[in-house]
């Protein structure tokens, strides 16, 4: 698939020039603000062993919202991109 037809199918998403999904900082900070990090109980900084997760990931049209974020541990993100 060519990039013009790739973008046709992508039109919900935002991309950068690298044709990477565009991520929203503010909404990544509300989360955190909302949710703090499961082992440091701070809404800043690192988290060690966890990531942000999309529970509808972005390449599926989820959108880059507060609510559509979760933490999950580096394993049961790493297993959740194998089937996605």
């Amino acid at each position: 698939m060519s990039l013009p037809d790739l973008a046709n199918t992508t039109r919900q998403t935002q991309r950068d020039a690298h044709w990477r999904i565009e991520r929203s900082q503010a909404a990544r900070a509300a989360f955190k603000r909302a949710h703090p990090c499961p082992a440091t109980q701070q809404p800043k900084g690192p988290c060690p062993g966890y990531v942000i997760d999309h529970v509808i990931a972005l390449k599926r049209g989820g959108p880059d919202t507060p609510a559509n974020m979760q933490w999950q541990t580096i394993d049961e993100a790493k297993a959740k991109d194998r089937v996605e």
